[in-house]
């Protein structure tokens, strides 16, 4: 193997875990950073030798010298995943200094450390959204101002930075993915804690709109791929495709009652025709029954949504929906990934896989508890 050692930051997450694992699998070196109170997942089995935990903060600098020095001399690519994400439009000074001032410092140490390249995860939500039945792809420039949501304009402010550093001289490649859901990811998100109430047959309702859902191992591998193939300077966007609510609950429903076949799982990738082998039922985990779930219109859910956030700060919880969110849902979602399959040969797989592995992986969570 090449003498190429990668930085993963926010490797606890859910997507830098699933990067950490994919990077193992291919037999690299991977220096994970962690925050303080944390470790990387146990699913990260493969080549665990080549795995080494540092603890830092991207917004403490000096907490972030050891990653890039420790060790014999190597190439760095570091691919920096720590973020925040938000669901609301309120300032937060937290995701603020993360999103924004985290990658200023990982820019620094970029720099200051020479490294090969830097893969920067950005968001879908950092490009403006377009009217309906128009495709959003990949732009060169970012705004803050010309993005809705205090998340959309961090992540856009981060981008422009990024894109900033390239063009002054450093090895820069930003990915844009879209609602990454999948296994192996706590349930905190919106849509995570969504399909584990579904799962867990305790969701009262939905609501109408949908997104564009990607798997987080998608994700991951094209990330991987924008580490070794992107161009310096370039953007691509990792998504899949729309999914209406409803749709991924009726997928949701089937792999419940077993009707997701084999013949169901064995579809064509979407690039390449290769086939995934399919999802193997988790033994001894008990299905529960799917209750029928209540659709909720959008106009519905945003006359009650300013009652129900008020209830959540109350009692301090996250909510499943925030204005926010149902304006997301509401939107143009259609992205195109055309240019990370042409340039990245970056690879989707169909979303009832997805949603059958996940379904798996929170019913296993569940056992271990």
């Amino acid at each position: 193997m090449d003498n190429i050692v990668f930085i993963v930051t926010g490797a606890a997450g859910h997507l830098g875990s699933c990067v950490v694992q994919a990077l193992l699998t291919q037999g690299r070196t991977v220096r994970a950073l962690v925050l303080p109170n944390e470790n990387c997942p146990e699913f990260i089995d493969a080549n665990t030798d080549h795995l080494k935990e540092y603890t830092g903060d991207v917004c403490s600098p000096p907490t972030l010298a050891p990653v890039f020095e420790d060790g014999a001399p190597a190439e760095l690519i570091v691919i920096h995943c720590a973020g925040i994400v938000s669901i609301t439009k309120k300032e937060d000074r937290r995701v603020y200094d993360v999103n924004v001032g985290g990658t200023k410092n990982i820019l620094d140490m970029c720099r200051r450390y020479r490294v090969k390249r830097l893969v920067y995860v950005s968001s879908v939500h950092a490009i403006p959204a377009l009217p309906r039945g128009q495709t959003i792809r990949e732009i060169s420039s970012f705004d803050p101002e010309a993005v809705p949501g205090y998340y959309d304009k961090t992540k856009a402010a981060a981008t422009q930075m990024v894109l900033d550093a390239a063009a002054d001289g450093l090895d820069a490649v930003v990915v844009h993915p879209s609602g990454i859901i999948g296994p192996h990811g706590l349930p905190s998100g919106n849509m995570a804690r969504l399909i584990t109430l579904y799962v867990r047959g305790k969701l009262p309702a939905a609501v109408r709109g949908g997104f564009d859902f990607v798997d987080v191992r998608d994700v991951a591998g094209g990330v991987i791929a924008a580490a070794l193939k992107g161009k310096s300077g370039e953007c691509y966007i990792l998504s899949n495709r729309f999914v209406e609510i409803k749709e991924m609950l009726d997928l949701l429903g089937k792999t419940g009652d077993g009707s997701l076949s084999r013949g169901e799982h064995d579809l064509p990738h979407k690039k390449s025709g290769s086939m995934r082998q399919r999802t193997v039922p988790c033994r001894g985990v008990p299905r529960r029954p799917r209750l029928p779930c209540l659709t909720v219109p959008l106009w519905a859910a945003k006359a009650v949504t300013p009652f129900t956030e008020l209830y959540y700060r109350i009692t301090r919880k996250t909510p499943l929906f925030t204005r926010y969110s149902l304006n997301t849902l509401s939107e143009n979602a259609v992205f195109s990934h055309e240019k990370a399959s042409s340039k990245l040969d970056y690879l989707t797989r169909p979303l009832r896989e997805t949603l059958a592995d996940t379904e798996i992986w929170i019913k296993k969570a569940a056992l271990q508890r």
